[in-house]
């Protein structure tokens, strides 16, 4: 799995000016056993809710919280995250690390504070970022009305890693464009959300300008520039 930094659209990766700030990345870490892998799309809309309920959490909202000023100086970078998969001793393990572990129907993902780009843990740094990827038993239902959506882009193939950092930039970016009575709102729901792969005639209109839109830096896998993720939130509209 794999580390996707979001660029902002209209700046070269290569020219960025947040290139220049201190560069933090958000670990999360997916539980991924051998006997029993979760769906893929549960593993990406588990991600996205991990990284809003961080965004959410008091030690990071209160201006003296304790990961408040470690998230700051993330947002003034690049938003990077990077997955990384856990099974048996290594997931206990990451479990024991400060951080937010976030349940879905299958799936496990554990977030944890920003770090230094090239200050991991032991614990994680340790962990594997390629891997297993992971499939849908079976294809994934109807979205219930009123419920945000983050819709990926129908003509990217892309790694569960790479599409689970890209799905937690999306609810990272819908996050930013709510007010505060939106945001509450939505966090005392649980944050619901789903992750739908976008028909391809749907995909020119919904990346028109209206909704937060991911951009990825192209460090892995796809092209600099390439949009990945629309953020689709009832709020928005």
């Amino acid at each position: 799995m794999t580390t996707s930094p979001f660029t902002a659209p209209s700046t070269p990766a290569a020219s960025d000016p947040r290139d220049d700030q201190p560069q933090y990345v958000l670990p999360l870490v997916v539980r991924l056993e051998k006997a029993e892998p979760p769906a893929r799309t549960d593993a990406l809309e588990t991600s996205a809710r991990a990284v809003l309920t961080l965004l959410a959490d008091p030690r990071v909202t209160e201006p003296e919280g304790e990961w408040a000023e470690r998230v700051a100086a993330w947002e003034d970078a690049r938003i990077r995250k990077v997955v990384r998969r856990a099974r048996g001793g290594e997931w206990r393990k990451a479990n024991e690390l400060p951080g937010i572990t976030v349940t879905g129907e299958s799936a496990e993902v554990r977030v944890f504070p920003p770090i230094p780009l090239d200050g991991w843990p032991k614990e994680l740094a340790k962990l594997q970022v390629s891997g297993t990827d992971l499939d849908d038993p079976a294809e994934p239902g109807p979205v219930e009305p009123g419920v945000p959506v983050l819709w990926l882009n129908p003509d990217l193939e892309m790694s569960a890693g790479k599409t689970m950092a890209q799905t937690g930039h999306a609810a990272q970016l819908a996050w930013w464009r709510l007010d505060d009575a939106q945001r509450k709102e939505w966090a005392e729901a649980s944050f619901p959300l789903a992750v739908r792969t976008a028909s391809k005639q749907d995909w020119a209109g919904l990346t028109d300008g209206h909704l937060p839109v991911v951009r990825d830096a192209g460090f892995t896998e796809i092209a600099p520039g390439s949009c990945t993720v629309v953020a689709d939130h009832p709020a928005l509209h």
